[in-house]
């Protein structure tokens, strides 16, 4: 009963949130919607779920003083001087996002100053990934490193002063050859994700249960 319990609920909604996509009338409609909020309270719970096991995890390592403890220390830390001041917010000012909050300035001063750090550190990895993966050793890196240079080139300001239709053909790349790539990849993770919720529905696809 612990398998087919779990398993018949997923079919029955899968293939009614199914059908409700395509007859989104009373009563397949009513009932997508009652599972969508559903969805959006079990979300919820996951989240708090998620914040425990965070918050135990991490407690434990401060208490045993392992290796990089400080870095525990520091998140426990941060993790509840947000839950602090978006509680002071929400019931001060009646809400966390209103300009003013506590909770906004927190926002504005640290969050977004931390990921944009996050996001530049990134672009180092970036860059060496691209140096490593537009070494000309074959005719299809040799062309993914001359479009590389041509849209890098035609989208900054010097492209244009060397040679005024650099942009256009930079322009050309991104809307025709790049667009077609993308969609095709696109169109594979959409059926790829089709096929896994299949598998999930009609209980091929065990794993969640373990």
């Amino acid at each position: 009963m612990r398998r087919e319990v779990p398993l018949a609920i997923t079919f029955i909604t899968g293939f009614l949130l199914i059908i409700g996509f395509f007859i989104p009338h009373d009563p397949i409609g009513g009932l997508q919607s009652m599972f969508l909020q559903w969805y959006a309270i079990i979300a919820g719970f996951t989240m708090v779920l998620g914040l425990m096991t965070l918050t135990r995890i991490h407690t434990r390592r401060i208490v045993k003083r392992t290796q990089g403890f400080g870095y525990s220390v520091i998140l426990i830390g941060a993790m509840l001087g947000t839950l602090v001041v978006g509680f002071y917010s929400g019931i001060k000012y009646k809400g966390l996002f209103e300009l003013g909050t506590p909770f906004m300035w927190y926002y504005n001063n640290i969050l977004v100053p931390l990921s944009a750090t996050m996001f530049s550190l990134l672009a180092f990895f970036i860059a060496s990934a691209a140096y490593r993966a537009f070494r000309a050793r074959t005719i299809e890196a040799t062309l993914l490193l001359i479009a590389g240079v041509l849209v890098m080139i035609g989208r900054v300001p010097v492209g244009n002063l060397i040679w005024n239709k650099l942009p256009i053909i930079a322009e050309w790349i991104m809307n025709i050859p790049q667009l077609a790539a993308k969609r095709g990849i696109l169109i594979g993770v959409a059926l790829g994700m089709i096929a896994t919720s299949l598998r999930i529905i009609l209980g091929i696809e065990r794993t969640y249960l373990k």
